[in-house]
Parts: C-alpha cells; sequence; structure tokens
C-alpha cells in the first residue's frame, strides 16, 4: 500500500481538480498572491537602487516562503498512513489546474469558433498579458495556444513532479515560487531587481519539470518537429524554460506561435516557434488535449514504475 500511494494522491487530487475544479473563494494561492503584494508595497522601496532592492526581494521571498515551508515540512512529518495521503491529496489539488487551464482555454476558443472576435479578446486578456484589443483572430488563438502549452508545464506538470519528488513540501514550493515569479519577475524598473530572486528560483525549480513536459509534448505529437523545434528554436527564446516548453508544444501541434505581439509598452518581437499551420480555435483545443493526454501518459508512467518497484521488492 505505501508503494502504490503517490499514484493514489496522484488520482485522488486529479479527480478532485475534475469533479471540483479551483476552489471559487478562499482559494490558498489568492490569498499567498494577496500577502505577496502587501510584502512587496512595503518593501519594495528603493527600486531605483540595485543592492537595495535584490536584499528586499531575497528578504521577501524569505519571509513568504519560509514559515509556509514549515508548516508542510511537519505536517509531512506528523501525518502518516490515510491522514498523510489525504493531505497530500489535498495539497496537490490545490496546486494543479488542469480543469481550470481547460475552461480558460475554451473560453476563448469557443468565441472563436463562432467568429466573435470582441469576446475571445476579452476572454484571452483574463490569461496573457498582452494588448488584447490589438489582436487578430490568429493573434488572439496563438495567445490562447501558447498559454495552454506553458501553462501546461506550470500548473500541472510542475506540480505531479515536484510532489512525485519531494510530497506536500515539494509541491507547495513550487507553487508559491511559480506565484512570486509571475507577480514580480518582470523585467521593468520596478521588479528589475526587486523580482530576480523569485525568477531565478522559479527558473531553477522548473528547469527539469519543463523539459520532461517538452518531452511528454514531443512523445504525443509530431515526434520528429517537434525534436527540430526543441533543438533549433527554443534556444532563441528569453525563458531557458518556456523556450523548450513552447517550442516543443508548436512543433508537437505542428503550429505556429511566437513572433511579433502586441504589450501595453509596445510590439514585442519575439521568435517564430513551431510549425507552418496558423494558429485558429482548433490549435488551442489541441493544446488542451495535448496537455490532458500527458497527464495520463504521467499516471500510467508513474503506476508502471511502483509496479516494477513492487515486483522488484517482492522478488528480493
Amino acid at each position: 500500500m505505501f508503494l502504490f500511494a503517490p499514484f493514489i494522491v496522484c488520482v485522488f487530487a486529479l479527480a478532485l481538480d475534475c469533479l471540483i475544479g479551483e476552489p471559487r473563494r478562499w482559494h490558498p494561492v489568492v490569498g499567498f498572491g494577496n500577502l505577496a503584494t502587501a510584502v512587496e508595497k512595503k518593501l519594495n522601496m528603493a527600486p531605483d537602487n540595485p543592492t537595495r532592492s535584490l536584499l528586499a526581494g531575497l528578504f521577501s521571498v524569505c519571509l513568504l516562503v519560509a514559515p509556509i515551508l514549515g508548516v508542510t515540512l511537519w505536517v509531512s512529518t506528523a501525518l502518516g498512513g490515510a491522514l498523510l495521503v489525504l493531505a497530500q491529496a489535498l495539497a496537490l489539488w490545490l496546486a494543479i489546474s488542469l480543469r481550470g487551464l481547460a475552461e480558460h482555454g475554451r473560453a476563448v476558443a469557443e468565441p472563436l469558433r463562432t467568429g466573435d472576435l470582441e469576446k475571445a479578446r476579452n476572454q484571452v486578456s483574463r490569461v496573457v498579458s498582452r494588448k488584447a484589443s490589438a489582436l487578430s483572430e490568429q493573434g488572439v488563438a496563438a495567445a490562447a495556444t501558447e498559454s495552454m502549452l506553458e501553462n501546461g508545464a506550470d500548473a500541472v506538470f510542475a506540480s505531479l513532479f515536484w510532489f512525485l519528488v519531494a510530497g506536500i513540501p515539494g509541491v507547495i514550493m513550487h507553487r508559491m515560487v511559480n506565484t512570486l515569479d509571475a507577480m514580480w519577475g518582470y523585467r521593468n524598473p520596478r521588479f528589475q531587481y526587486f523580482g530576480r530572486v523569485a525568477a531565478r528560483l522559479d527558473d531553477i525549480m522548473g528547469w527539469v519539470p519543463a523539459r520532461l513536459t517538452a518531452f511528454t509534448y514531443m512523445v504525443l505529437g509530431n515526434r520528429k518537429l517537434a525534436w527540430w523545434c526543441w533543438h533549433n528554436q527554443a534556444p532563441q527564446w528569453d525563458s531557458p524554460n518556456a523556450g523548450p516548453v513552447m517550442a516543443t508544444g508548436a512543433g508537437a501541434l505542428n503550429v505556429r506561435l511566437g513572433g511579433p505581439s502586441p504589450y501595453p509598452s509596445g510590439v514585442k518581437h519575439r521568435p517564430v516557434l513551431g510549425g507552418a499551420q496558423d494558429a485558429s480555435y482548433a490549435s488551442v483545443e489541441a493544446a488542451i488535449t495535448l496537455v490532458q493526454r500527458g497527464v495520463w501518459l504521467w499516471l500510467g508512467a508513474v503506476l508502471m514504475a511502483t509496479v516494477l518497484i513492487f515486483l522488484v521488492a517482492y522478488s528480493s
């Protein structure tokens, strides 16, 4: 039973996500984000001073992460048996967002399918930071497709990976660091130095999960094109983790992503990723399906690994 506990936890957490989805009220990630906003307003007092801003960012990360991490370590050691399995499943459920990812993606894909561009722009503005009003139909579809692929890595596969590696402390630590990076990891005057610690921690914690996600996309899609995109296009991307995920995902779907995109600060020229097909509502749906199939693949791999370990232990 103990050997099969990680698989049981993953299945239980994904079942809760499928049946309930994200909590609509009192979501701990939202509460953590609100706390992070308050801390940043209090401590990020000298954004134009690199040293002070960097130290303030380091102190803020420690202040926010250390107490919660301590609680998760205590829970992991104090509980045992069925209670620990239940606590792990609840923690993983609160960290993953497979149903939420699909809901946000389809909220964009459906109006694109029916030709309601304004509604699609409004919906995509909820999941990306681009200037939605300036996006064409293809631009909206590309933005949503990119969001599905990247959030599949951050909000699904990375959470599963860190739970399997380090239990509750691992999955909660990753979710906190990823949230801080999403809030503070901007290269602008206010966060250039203050958010650097959170951004680097997120790069470190996301390095292995991002490449496992890219491998998953490649296995389940157009393998030859995905492999080529991973090795030739990913290095051109600014982010060391988003590059492999998005390039390989675009190749797996044979869809063209990246390129110039409008942001509130102006047009950002990004490398072109993927294949020859234009993004559309169908590519958004295909990206959602790719992530969902990837989760099934991971569950199968975890079960197979568990059975092999059980057979080896039993035979010895």
